[in-house]
């Protein structure tokens, strides 16, 4: 049997409709114990503050969490050493909204007057993931169909039956964050003059891309 094997790409670029703010909570304590309750503790009054704007407490998610030893380097007598400092614990949190930036706004007022004082990172992605990513996979096999037709009419060939098809199957990041450095809530509030910050952002398209490889059997 003769086949003919052709990649397609498909191409689409959609409005962010989405906030993510991704906030990390981070401290170093002596005590194993005291390390977990402090990024606890921490965690619970983001929560308090963000429950002032209708979000449950299960609205902020956990990314990641990590408790690790911390050393710090010390010279004694010339010699360059290390010593116990404590445990770092490091707690990734993200919450989700629909786009608004007097929301967003006055969100990040007060995280940057709580005392929590966490890192923040502001970032934009869309709701309906599925249907981008179905609109993506069409797009990427008209895209191969295309091309061997193209081809097989070149050739002098017919295209038949379809034998398979290829999808990678790998992750597409739809995220846009046009505020690419984290910030410190503390920085931010030093500038604060009223119960909001001014966020005029208006996030570009996301540009996402994926490849289908199609096989048709060839006469």
């Amino acid at each position: 049997m003769r086949i003919i094997k052709v990649t397609g790409k498909g191409q689409i670029k959609l409005r962010p409709d989405v906030t993510r703010i991704t906030m990390t909570v981070a401290g170093v304590e002596q005590d194993y114990a005291k390390a977990l309750k402090e990024s606890s503790e921490k965690t619970e009054q983001l929560k308090d503050v963000l429950g002032a704007f209708g979000f449950g407490r299960e609205d902020l998610k956990t990314l990641n969490f990590s408790v690790d030893t911390e050393y710090e380097g010390y010279q004694e007598e010339g010699i360059w050493k290390q010593r116990f400092k404590g445990y770092r614990y490091n707690h990734v949190l993200k919450l989700e909204f629909d786009s608004d930036n007097d929301l967003l706004g006055r969100i990040l007022y007060a995280l940057a007057a709580c005392p929590v004082d966490p890192e923040f990172r502001i970032s934009y992605t869309v709701k309906d993931q599925e249907a981008s990513k179905n609109e993506l996979l069409g797009k990427a096999v008209a895209d191969a169909k295309a091309k061997a037709a193209v081809l097989a009419a070149a050739a002098g060939v017919t295209l038949k039956d379809i034998q398979t098809i290829d999808y990678s199957w790998g992750e597409i990041t739809f995220d846009c964050a046009p505020m690419n450095r984290p910030l410190m809530a503390k920085a931010m509030g030093d500038s604060c003059v009223e119960e909001s910050l001014s966020m005029d952002i208006e996030p570009d398209d996301i540009t996402v891309s994926d490849t289908v490889t199609v096989v048709w059997e060839i006469a």
